[in-house]
């Protein structure tokens, strides 16, 4: 299937990780022309997510070289593995998780729904986590859920335009995932199932799709959610 991605320009903020890897790789395959942005790229563009002025000025330099801004994803985020476990109830954790993933989201989108609002066109996708609905870990179920939260308040503000935003939930990532789903987990997958989701949710086929977040991996079993 022709995901009509061919010449499209699209940024993806944590373009060096594992999953912001797999959907440049899969935009590629794609035709589409990636742009992976990350603090210290030694390829593509360096951004600073957590600073208004490095991504302002980040896209900005995007359209002045490409001409265009047709997508954005953003994969960037600290590693759940990052956090101390010892302290996932703790304030300034809870916090900084906040920041280093929903406000990180949020800042790259304000960025880019400027250009995109004026072109009548445009696709956000962020990355969050199926931990967002389980309890466990107030910091990592808490930057997942207000990740989705925001994406949805943005895809309602801009129904209508020409802009879409969804949100992909990924659980475990391994290159070797396991069939077994045991009851209160998610299903695994591999970097490239998250791409391909991702990738189509690019595409101007996902049409107007928008305010969704997406499993991917068998959605937490033993859960319902409306």
């Amino acid at each position: 299937m022709d995901l009509q991605l061919r010449d499209r320009v699209i940024l993806v903020v944590g373009g060096h990780g594992l999953i912001g890897s797999a959907v440049v790789r899969q935009l590629n395959e794609e035709g589409a022309i990636a742009v992976p942005a990350s603090r210290s790229a030694a390829e593509g563009l360096v951004m600073d997510a957590a600073d208004d002025t490095s991504v302002a000025a980040g896209i900005a330099h995007v359209i002045e070289t490409h001409g265009r801004l047709d997508g954005v994803v953003v994969a960037a985020a600290p590693s759940a593995r990052t956090m101390d476990p010892s302290k996932n109830s703790e304030p300034g954790q809870v916090r900084d998780a906040v920041d280093g993933k929903a406000l990180t989201f949020l800042r790259v989108a304000n960025a880019a729904l400027e250009h995109m609002r004026d072109r009548g066109y445009g696709r956000i996708v962020g990355i969050s986590g199926q931990n967002a609905y389980v309890t466990g870990n107030i910091a990592g179920s808490v930057r997942n859920a207000a990740l989705i939260l925001t994406a949805k308040h943005l895809a309602d503000e801009t129904a209508g335009t020409g802009v879409t935003v969804n949100v992909v939930n990924p659980g475990i990532v391994s290159d070797d995932p396991s069939p077994d789903v045991p009851v209160g987990t998610s299903g695994q997958s591999t970097p490239a199932d998250t791409a391909r989701l991702v990738t189509f949710l690019l595409s101007p086929l996902s049409g107007t799709v928008s305010g969704e977040s997406i499993a991917v991996g068998h959605r937490t079993r033993g859960f319902t959610h409306l």
